[in-house]
């Protein structure tokens, strides 16, 4: 017995003496000229035998950009169903009352729900009630020129068509929402958008088409619903308290692979607010991030700064350590062949497809999180020995071009991959 403990403790050594020799390799690449001019952060750490790898600057906050979506996938995982909720319903003195839950799938280009539409199809007397949502259209911090781009629609409480309207003129104009076809004017312009109203400007030469998020609200949607279902909808000021019942659609493993294999911040904010319908009448992106830190991540070292879905805000703040600590909070709730394949993976697919390729495998399935002067990177890492790390890169300020960054960052991973 006593010889089965001596090479226990022996091994145990050697492991802890072979990442801590691995440690001081990795964080002696940070003491050099390439890093010296920005913020850089990088916290590693072994699931399964519970041991922080690596620590450089792992208790810093930075600007997490869209590593954010790690937090509300982790919301949404945590607290909405496997199929989503498309509209909640409830029906007093022989009327129909509608109110949306901030499903971002329904008419989606790519998600193409349309379990609302077929719902309100063979309803009579509709009434929507439109205004239970809390927060605002555009998040805190978001910058005022972007919204026209289409990464950032309008956060709503019935969002449709993503938000978004594609327009082009390659052989005639083509727009995608019938009740907007009157509202563009082939002309070029400083924003695809008129800052204050659904005004949409196109080039004459535009052939591509483009994505232009759309001003949200009652008329507007009523419109677009009533041109969908073939229905007239009255626009109410209240909510009966009789009993609400809900419709539910698209699988939610499909809308999270699609949050971030492209880093949707639409999808990413719309989930933060049907999230909200778990915990109380009103629609609040603000309520399900503030329940979500003082319970399931009450355990965070680091409190976050957490101010929207998408990261689209500069106000966000999160340390590595927190990332990672979420990561691993997700990575024992679902099944490593499900979270791999809801994440990007290095060289192969979103927003990873050309960059941190693995040879002859994969070895990085993680979120990108991309500002300008800011670039992080946090997921999982499977080491030459078939060991799974988790891990947040962060990167602020830098003013090198990103590709050089990404190499660099490229280097550190590959070595903990090839040394651990």
């Amino acid at each position: 017995m006593k010889r089965i403990i001596l090479i226990f403790i022996t091994a145990s050594l050697v492991s802890c003496s072979g990442y801590k020799s691995l440690t001081k390799k990795v964080t002696t690449q940070f003491d050099n000229s390439f890093f010296e001019n920005q913020f850089s952060g990088l916290f590693v750490y072994d699931p399964i035998s519970g041991d922080t790898i690596i620590n450089y600057n792992g208790d810093k906050y930075f600007t997490p950009a869209s590593n954010t979506k790690i937090f509300t996938l982790y919301a949404a995982m945590s607290l909405l169903p496997d199929f989503l909720p498309s509209i909640q319903y409830t029906t007093s003195d022989g009327k129909m009352y509608i109110r949306g839950v901030g499903n971002p799938a329904a008419l989606h280009p790519v998600l193409q729900d349309s379990s609302l539409i077929e719902f309100l199809k063979k309803q009579q007397d509709i009434h929507l009630y439109y205004d239970n949502l809390e927060d605002t259209q555009l998040g805190p911090g978001w910058a005022w020129d972007d919204f026209d781009a289409y990464y950032s629609p309008e956060r709503s409480s019935l969002p449709l068509f993503g938000n978004i309207v594609r327009l082009s003129n390659r052989d005639s104009l083509y727009v995608s929402i019938d009740s907007f076809k009157n509202h563009v004017k082939l002309q070029r312009a400083s924003y695809r958008r008129a800052i204050g109203k659904n005004e949409f400007y196109l080039s004459t030469s535009q052939k591509d088409t483009i994505e232009v998020p759309f001003i949200t609200d009652s008329t507007v949607i009523r419109k677009i619903l009533e041109h969908q279902t073939g229905k007239s909808i009255t626009i109410v000021d209240h909510f009966p308290t009789t009993e609400i019942k809900t419709i539910y659609g698209i699988a939610a493993d499909s809308v999270y692979k699609q949050l971030m294999q492209v880093s949707d911040n639409f999808i990413a904010e719309q989930l933060l607010i049907m999230a909200s319908t778990t915990l109380g009448d009103n629609l609040s992106s603000a309520k399900t991030r503030q329940y979500i830190l003082e319970n399931q991540l009450n355990g965070l070292a680091h409190k976050p700064r957490w101010v929207d879905g998408s990261g689209l805000s500069r106000y966000n703040l999160f340390t590595p350590s927190s990332m990672v600590y979420t990561l691993k909070e997700l990575y024992e709730m679902t099944p490593k062949e499900t979270l791999y394949n809801i994440f990007p993976t290095g060289g192969e697919s979103g927003t990873l497809e050309r960059y941190f390729k693995g040879d002859p495998r994969p070895y990085i399935h993680a979120k990108t999180g991309s500002l300008s002067n800011n670039y992080c990177l946090s997921g999982y890492l499977v080491a030459d020995s078939g060991k799974t790390l988790i891990f947040s890169f962060m990167n602020n300020h830098y003013r090198r071009s990103s590709n050089d960054l990404k190499a660099k960052m490229a280097q550190i991973l590959e070595f903990i991959r090839d040394n651990y």
